[in-house]
Formats: C-alpha cells, sequence, structure tokens
C-alpha cells in the first residue's frame, strides 16, 4: 500500500511538472507571437523613404555587428593576454582626423538642411515627404548612425593596445546602444526633432575627435592638450539640453512622437550618471594611494582618448628621453 501510495505521489507530481514547463512555454509562445506582431505592425508606421537603404531593411545586420562587438570584448582580450601590444600610432592618427571630417559633413548636413527646410529648434513634426531638404536631413541622420557603427573601432584600438582598464561599463554602454538605438530612430523619425541631439552630438565628437588625432601626434603635441575635462564638462551640458528640450517639447504638446521624447529622457539621464562619475574619479577624486615613484593610482578611470592617457603619455615620454641617452652613451 506504501508504495503504491508513493508511486502516486510521484505520477502526480510528474504530471504538475509537465503542467507548469506547458504553462510557462504557452507564456514564452504568446510572447514571442506579440513581439513579433507588435514589429510587424510598426512596420506599417515606418519611413518608407529609408526602407531601401542599406543596413534599413532589417535590424539584423545592426544587431549581428552590435553582437559581433560584445563578442569581441571576450575574445579580444582573451587573445591579446600573451601577445605584445600594438602601436597603431599611425592608424590612430588617420581614424581620428576621418572621424573628425565625418561628424564635420553631418553636423554641417544638418544645420544647413535644416535652415533650408525652416525648422524650429524648439518643436519640429517629422516630415515624411520627398522634399529635397527633408531627405538631406534623413541622409545625414543616416550617417550619424553609421558613425556610431564605425565608433565600434574606438574599443578595437584599445583592446590592441592591451589598454583593458579603459574599456569602462561606460564605454561599452554608451557605443552598444548608440548603435542599436539610432537605427530605431532612422527607421521610424528621421527627421524633425531628431536632428537636434544629432547637430549637437556631432559637432561635439569634431571636437572630441580633433582631440584625440592631437593627442596620437606625440608627446610635442599632447602638451598643449590642457582641455580633456571640457569635453566631458560640454558632453555633460549636452544630456542636460537633451532632457530640457524633449521635456520642453513633452509640456507644449509638440506634435513629435511622445516614446522617443521619454526614451530619449531615460536614456540622457543615465549618461548623465556615468559621465558624473567618471568626471568625478577622473578630476574630482584625490587619489588614495600611490604607485612607486610617487605617480597616483587611476583606478583605471583616468582621462583616456581613444588612442591614449595622460599615463601613457608620460610613460612615453620617459621611455623616449631614456632611449636618447641611450644612443648619446
Amino acid at each position: 500500500m506504501a508504495s503504491n501510495h508513493c508511486l502516486s505521489l510521484s505520477v502526480s507530481s510528474y504530471h504538475s511538472i509537465i503542467k507548469t514547463k506547458g504553462r510557462a512555454m504557452e507564456v514564452v509562445t504568446h510572447f514571442v507571437n506579440d513581439t513579433v506582431e507588435f514589429y510587424k505592425w510598426s512596420l506599417t508606421i515606418a519611413d518608407k523613404r529609408v526602407e531601401n537603404w542599406p543596413m534599413m531593411s532589417s535590424p539584423f545586420p545592426t544587431l549581428v555587428i552590435s553582437c559581433l562587438y560584445l563578442l569581441f570584448l571576450w575574445v579580444g582580450p582573451r587573445y591579446m593576454q600573451v601577445r605584445q601590444p600594438f602601436t597603431l600610432r599611425k592608424t590612430l592618427i588617420v581614424y581620428n582626423f576621418s572621424m573628425v571630417v565625418l561628424n564635420f559633413y553631418i553636423a554641417k548636413e544638418l544645420l544647413l538642411g535644416s535652415r533650408a527646410a525652416g525648422y524650429s529648434y524648439l518643436c519640429q513634426p517629422v516630415n515624411y515627404s520627398n522634399d529635397v531638404n527633408e531627405v538631406r536631413i534623413a541622409s545625414a541622420l543616416w550617417w550619424y548612425y553609421i558613425s556610431k557603427g564605425v565608433e565600434f573601432l574606438d574599443t578595437v584600438f584599445f583592446i590592441l593596445r592591451k589598454k583593458f582598464n579603459q574599456v569602462s561599463f561606460l564605454h561599452v554602454y554608451h557605443h552598444c546602444t548608440m548603435f542599436i538605438l539610432w537605427w530605431i530612430g532612422i527607421k521610424w523619425v528621421p527627421g524633425g526633432q531628431s536632428f537636434f541631439g544629432a547637430t549637437i552630438n556631432s559637432s561635439i565628437h569634431v571636437l572630441m575627435y580633433g582631440y584625440y588625432g592631437l593627442a596620437a601626434l606625440g608627446p610635442q603635441v599632447q602638451k598643449y592638450l590642457w582641455w580633456k575635462k571640457y569635453l566631458t564638462i560640454i558632453q555633460m551640458i549636452q544630456f542636460h539640453v537633451t532632457i530640457g528640450h524633449a521635456g520642453h517639447s513633452l509640456y507644449t504638446g509638440c506634435p513629435f512622437p511622445n516614446w522617443m521624447q521619454w526614451a530619449l529622457i531615460g536614456y540622457a539621464v543615465t549618461f548623465i550618471v556615468l559621465f558624473a562619475n567618471f568626471y568625478y574619479h577622473a578630476y574630482r577624486r584625490k587619489p588614495s594611494s600611490t604607485q612607486k615613484g610617487g605617480r597616483p593610482v587611476t583606478n583605471g578611470t583616468s582621462a583616456v582618448t581613444n588612442g591614449h592617457s595622460k599615463v601613457e603619455e608620460v610613460e612615453d615620454s620617459k621611455k623616449r628621453q631614456k632611449k636618447g641617452r641611450a644612443k648619446r652613451e
């Protein structure tokens, strides 16, 4: 009798587990189906002008590139662990000044296109027409989205140069999310209010990559680059302006998609928190300990370019001085 009772309990438990798994699978299936249906519906309100542009017909190229980027974050350091770091000085110079040119082009096109189209800086709905100025603005925003994919090379250069401590959460979060989110922006709202943030950001990137390019030229130029921290301040101001701009649009009932405005506000808040934390550790916090020779420990959060940090610049200069003395001797 006892064995039969235990057997019935086991069978009952087995059926209970099967039902629970069945319900879980049903929930997952419904979620996937609802997501697919929502995506199909969203395509009906997407901008038809961009659907045949490169990378825009499907989110998969963007997602695949982003996944490969994250995979490289895992594989790259392991590959370089037992290898000598690359210098990449010439590569960094070409890359950084090329990014200056690209971002200057984007900012110029957005400014001239928005002026020609009579855009308002306070409230501008999206115009989905084929007007030459509207298409010009949409095209400039598409290049802005592409530039965010190109910026993945910032991380690649860090890893190939074995500057692993510079690949912070802020760095990865910024690069990965911008590429994906701007695909969404170009797919649904490539115009209107979207031009505002992209114009400011691309203009800041002209200054930022200009700094990086000059830093890559070497110690003879680096000693004049005292304005690194002000780039961080400008970036933080940018996020506050973005929040104020989106908040004003919501308050006044500007006919620009509300979901985009709220997404911008939430996204900007995360950057304010992360950049403020970076600024505090890089420029305000007093070092708690020192290395040999009295150099302050940076806790992996120094004032860094995509190719050079302040500590690197000092070390490189000392190495060159030692090599010069050795040759003279």
